[in-house]
């Protein structure tokens, strides 16, 4: 026998809920508590408009206002105006949410389309988004999704981010349009962004290690007669500029590979070299310090 299928009836939050949802974002070492940012009550009340009693949609503009803001700093009222700009259209309760196209526009480069990503782009601009705040999402695209498979992408998107603060409109936003199609048709490669995200994950699980003897400096005598800088291999006086078998990683830490290239774009290239210097370290005589 078939069971029913629940359906749930999602209502919108009143003015507490969005305050405390928003309270929970700024605080919470999940969000955006390591950022320590604050929000008065009018920048709350632009976000309580902008909502419409929509927790999803009040936490995705508090995220894009919050990659504007500096850590430790307020956001302000008019940095949350210049995100919504001059027309709510893009926020009415019946249109397409803001987060919603910004995503369009990400998955179009992602996904290789340019035209695609011209007409979020497009669309976007004519809703009233603050071209800066674009420019600087481009930027982000380029590291996260091109990365080393291209590197001329990143100061490209650089390049657009500067003519758009330098000229304004018109001429910044063809900038960035040029980027965008730029980025929609380099190869693609999201190995940095996978990379750092473990590195980074894993420096917190093991909190400060220390740095290993032979890779301090040692600018003092005592730091000298400490150890501090012993056994470091110079790589420039070594074959081929590398020292096969030396170690970099703390002696608590076993080597691992974070950044794993792909087979694309210029990492191809870098796979090969790394691969490369891999097999001189298996071949190296020299054994990891215990």
């Amino acid at each position: 026998m078939l069971s029913r299928a629940r359906v749930y009836v999602l209502k919108s939050l009143d003015e507490a809920a969005l305050r405390q949802l928003v309270d929970r974002a700024l605080t919470e070492e999940r969000g955006l508590g390591n950022r320590h940012l604050t929000l008065g009550d009018e920048a709350f009340s632009t976000l309580l408009a902008a909502a419409d009693g929509d927790g999803r949609r009040m936490l995705n503009l508090l995220e894009n206002a919050s990659d504007l803001a500096e850590d430790g700093s307020e956001i302000e009222p008019e940095l949350l105006q210049s995100l919504l700009g001059d027309s709510r259209r893009r926020f009415d309760k019946g249109g397409e949410a803001f987060y919603d196209q910004i995503s369009a526009l990400h998955k179009s480069i992602r996904g290789s389309n340019p035209d695609a990503a011209l007409y979020w782009f497009a669309r976007m601009i004519d809703g009233g988004c603050d071209p800066l705040y674009l420019a600087r999402r481009v930027v982000r695209m380029a590291s996260e999704d091109i990365g080393n498979a291209d590197p001329r992408a990143l100061p490209l998107c650089m390049s657009a981010w500067d003519v758009q603060e330098r000229l304004g409109s018109p001429e910044g936003e063809l900038a960035v349009a040029q980027a965008i199609v730029y980025l929609a048709c380099a190869p693609k490669s999201n190995a940095v962004y996978m990379g750092f995200k473990m590195a980074m994950r894993e420096a917190t699980e093991h909190g400060s290690l220390e740095v290993p003897l032979h890779l301090r400096n040692a600018p003092t005598k005592l730091m000298k007669q400490l150890g501090y800088g012993e056994e470091y291999r110079y790589a420039h006086d070594e074959p081929d500029a590398y020292a096969a078998g030396e170690d970099y990683f703390p002696d608590e830490l076993e080597p691992r590979q974070y950044y794993q290239p792909v087979p694309r774009g210029l990492e191809l290239k870098i796979g090969e070299k790394l691969k490369h210097l891999a097999a001189l370290d298996r071949a190296s005589p020299r054994q990891r310090r215990k």
